[in-house]
């Protein structure tokens, strides 16, 4: 005889990802441990000429060599949503009086929607997360230690023609909402005041 069982409640997905918080661009994960991502421009290695890719590869090795601590790689690729561009090209289109434009606009808006038709419009983002994991719950001094080890990391990754940026605490929850709930994040967008109140609500319960 089979005796059925209700299924356990769900963890939450926070609980499941198991992140505290977003505060200052840095990410506030359990036992101390914090996460500062950069987003980085890419280079195109297969372009360059032999000499330029013998001298990105050693540029390469020093920059390891050099690193202040691990980090982590990701590359993003996300399918583009061209309906908020076509709906631009269309109000173009309408406020537009001249009928030589009119017809540019026109017949580069039926491009675009028989390209976006026959295939995905795809985006690639990289990033490189840094680590910092604490022995007590110092955040001013997590913080001031992430930014050190990410102007090493910035200045190493300018050497190889990559540009880089710190990611603000909006861009760092939008990145995991868009992995986690991805059809959610097209139609709702993490704003920016969803983020200042999950960052009001983790300083309270810091109180």
């Amino acid at each position: 005889m089979f005796i059925s069982q209700k299924p356990r409640k769900k963890a939450s997905a926070r609980l499941q990802i198991n992140i505290k918080g977003v505060r200052d661009g840095i990410l506030l994960l359990p036992r101390r441990q914090y996460r500062l991502t950069l987003e980085v421009s890419p280079v195109n290695f297969e372009l360059k000429s032999d000499e330029e890719q013998d001298v990105l590869i050693d540029t390469y090795e020093s920059f390891l060599n050099a690193l202040p601590c691990p980090l982590q790689i990701i590359t993003r690729i996300r399918e583009h949503d061209m309906g908020k561009y076509l709906s631009d090209l269309e109000a173009r289109f309408v406020a537009e009086n001249q009928e030589i434009y009119r017809r540019q606009i026109r017949s580069y808006s039926t491009f675009v929607q028989r390209l976006v038709t026959r295939n995905k419009i795809l985006s690639r983002h990289f990033y490189v997360v840094l680590p910092y994991e604490s022995s007590d719950d110092d955040f001013e001094a997590a913080k001031t230690q992430l930014s050190l080890n990410a102007d090493i990391v910035t200045k190493g990754l300018a050497r190889l023609g990559m540009q880089s940026r710190r990611l603000p605490s909006l861009e760092v929850l939008d990145l995991f909402h868009s992995f986690y709930n991805p059809n959610q994040a097209k139609a709702q967008p993490i704003s920016g005041q969803v983020a200042e109140l999950l960052t009001s609500s983790y300083v309270r319960g810091l109180q």
